[in-house]
């Protein structure tokens, strides 16, 4: 393993019976970095995580965490990395900052060493309000912000995120964003699955797009949006005007066949130079009697590139058993 990834996998397998979580998933997370797995349910972003994180063991293959081998060295593995999961692992019957006091001290803190860890990592959360409060008293978001926390307790040199913004409101997730991006700045390698495809734009420095178990494209936002080539020119077709005819016309100026919406009345498609050619656009649309109610450009997004990779938007796909089921 080279000294500058944190985290390597080669050819990992994994089967629930005549289901294939993982099939020969490879991954490299460089140290300090951030790394986007992205995928729907059901594509083995989970799964992936447990076996990196020793909670499950593969069928075939090899990973290694912070240069241990994740079956031969689990306790060496375990040291060297938080986990938050897709459920918080909480005490509701506990106080926020006795949760995390507790998680300290587990981890061999000293109860000084825990409560002042405990304090700092409830004001980062924006929960040193609430910190004397039960958590069952806690919203979802304050809930996972606080399991957040709890994995960061005993500073990890590696941290898995397992969708750790699922449920959470739009100002919780933002503090979450926050506290990913400090935590890269400060060293800490990231490995954080999500199905968000704005998240992995925001957050990651390299996005490993994975489905049906493998990583099918990996590379910077910017250079997967570059798989769909430049611009696309988008025009919504008024009422009573033929759609027909306006798919005819960004057909002769497209680079690939457009994609029509008959509900929506919009037809798309890529255009090397789209905004140059838009003129060109509007006359040939009028020559041809089509009246539009919109025509705009816009470069490929990552759902674009989801779509065009999978065949299928980032939000479906059924949930295999190895997503939900504990392992």
């Amino acid at each position: 393993m080279s000294e500058s990834l944190a985290i390597e996998a080669r050819g990992l397998a994994k089967a629930y019976g005549r289901t294939r979580a993982l099939a020969g998933l490879d991954l490299e997370v460089e140290a300090g970095s951030i790394l986007g797995m992205l995928g729907p349910n059901g594509a083995g972003k989970t799964t992936a995580v447990r076996v990196l994180t020793t909670l499950l063991r593969p069928d075939q293959g090899t990973a290694r965490v912070a240069g241990f081998d994740v079956l031969t060295h689990a306790a060496q593995v375990r040291r060297q990395i938080g986990l938050t999961g897709q459920y918080a692992a909480l005490d509701e019957c506990l106080t926020g900052r006795a949760n995390l006091v507790m998680v300290g001290q587990l981890g061999r803190l000293s109860g000084r060493q825990a409560r002042q860890r405990a304090s700092e990592l409830l004001a980062r959360f924006d929960l040193a309000d609430a910190a004397d409060r039960g958590v069952k008293t806690y919203s979802g978001g304050m809930r996972r912000r606080l399991d957040l926390a709890a994995s960061l307790v005993g500073r990890p040199r590696i941290l898995f995120l397992d969708e750790p913004t699922t449920g959470l409101d739009p100002r919780s997730r933002l503090v979450t964003w926050d506290a990913v991006r400090d935590l890269a700045a400060d060293g800490t390698t990231v490995l954080l699955t999500t199905q968000h495809l704005d998240e992995a734009d925001q957050l990651a420095d390299r996005i490993a797009v994975v489905d049906q178990g493998r990583v099918i494209a990996e590379g910077t936002s910017g250079q997967l949006k570059a798989k769909l080539g430049g611009e696309r020119v988008q025009l919504t077709v008024a009422a009573g005007s033929d759609l027909g005819a306006a798919v005819d016309v960004l057909a002769a100026h497209a680079d690939a066949p457009p994609d029509a919406d008959p509900v929506a009345r919009t037809v798309e498609a890529p255009v090397t130079s789209g905004a140059r050619q838009l003129a060109a656009i509007v006359r040939d649309l009028d020559a041809a009697g089509v009246l539009i109610d919109d025509l705009n450009v816009r470069h490929p997004s990552l759902d674009d590139v989801f779509l065009f990779l999978t065949g299928h938007a980032a939000g479906t796909g059924e949930s295999a058993p190895s997503e939900r089921d504990p392992a």
